[in-house]
């Protein structure tokens, strides 16, 4: 690990020197290239130097406990050695996981797709619930939420919603919340007080920025206009502004109704179909990869029941980690901390387990 590490910070020197060498200078690409290849290890390195403080002031601490005669003293710097011993540990961990491997798609923004499952008009309200959830907890971290196609049904449910999440690291904190989410509730209409059971399905995307990146043939695209059918009658049924893109080898249907120009729905459907394209080459790529396998939390597999929320118990579970918490109320309505840094403490776990036995 710390040939790793000594690695890492002769790499941050010579991305410092770069950035003053005026050849870098007078090249703005260059300047963006290796300012974020810097600031990808600016965190590894601020923490190697914190630790190798810490252990310059044990050894600083243990020679003046060696010199000292004071007794009163000497108790005080036995106290001192003792916090700066139990604080090492816990900077090694911290220091294993800056040193696994990155996704690179963590800083991203997120494209997340939610559909009403079995339950019916029970699943399409649950769907607008978790539509909130995700909104909310957006909201508490000052990011943005665009809808970029929406079905509603009447009772004020949703049969499906296609959104963006704009925000740095978006991707990193929701990767996690792909697949089938369970609620067990009694309905308004239940008059039996029976408790009835709905699902609805989770998809969570990186968005590509750039759509080239992704291979895409244009003769493989059959492109549909019609005329959006948005909430309240706002700019609909006046021009064929929404988009509705096939990709025939895939069968990936995409649809964008929410802007007004068919223009820049057009643009929005070709990334949320790149976005997805890229997620079917990357779910490949991980299939062949023996300890990517074993990391369930991330398989983001849509057949899986990953959460149920209950609510005449109040609670929540994740079934992935085995995370029961009874605050349902404050997770629908934005709080996912808890849950999100288990999941992602629960995917760090796993990836250290699968480096040490690689290594």
């Amino acid at each position: 690990m710390f040939q790793k590490l000594d690695d890492v910070v002769k790499k941050h020197e010579e991305l410092t020197q770069l950035l003053m060498d005026p050849v870098v200078t007078s090249d703005p690409k260059k300047i963006m290239e290796y300012n974020k290849a810097l600031n990808s290890i600016n965190d590894v390195v601020e923490k190697y130097k914190y630790y190798k403080d810490k252990k310059e002031e044990l050894a600083s601490l243990k020679e003046d406990l060696k010199n000292e005669k004071d007794n009163e003293m000497k108790e005080m710097i036995l106290e001192e050695i003792k916090n700066v011993e139990e604080e090492i540990p816990n900077i090694e961990e911290e220091l294993k996981i800056l040193l696994l491997p990155q996704d690179p798609n963590d800083e991203k923004n997120v494209i997340m797709e939610i559909r009403a499952g079995a339950g019916g008009d029970e699943a399409a309200l649950f769907a607008y619930d978790v539509f909130r959830m995700f909104s909310r907890y957006a909201e508490r971290n000052k990011w943005k939420v665009e809808v970029i196609d929406r079905n509603d049904i009447g009772v004020g449910g949703l049969k499906e919603m296609v959104f963006l999440i704009k925000g740095k690291g978006a991707y990193s904190k929701l990767k996690y919340e792909s697949g089938v989410h369970r609620v067990q509730r009694v309905p308004d209409t239940e008059s039996s007080g029976r408790i009835h059971t709905s699902t609805i399905t989770v998809a969570v995307l990186p968005e590509i920025d750039d759509v080239s990146q992704v291979e895409i043939n244009p003769g493989d695209l059959k492109v549909d206009t019609y005329r959006a059918s948005g909430a309240g009658g706002q700019h609909v049924n006046t021009t064929d502004s929404a988009v509705r893109i096939t990709h025939i080898p895939t069968g990936i249907v995409v649809t964008s109704q929410d802007e007004r120009s068919q223009l820049k729905n057009r643009e929005r459907a070709m990334k949320v179909l790149a976005s997805k394209i890229y997620e079917m080459e990357v779910e490949e790529q991980r299939k062949t990869v023996e300890s990517e396998r074993r990391l369930q939390v991330g398989s983001g597999d849509r057949s899986e029941k990953i959460r149920t929320y209950n609510f005449p118990q109040g609670r929540v579970t994740d079934h992935r980690i085995k995370l029961t918490l009874h605050k349902l109320d404050q997770v629908l309505d934005g709080d996912l901390v808890e849950l999100i840094d288990a999941l992602t403490a629960y995917a760090q776990a796993e990836l250290l387990k699968a480096v040490g036995e690689n290594e």
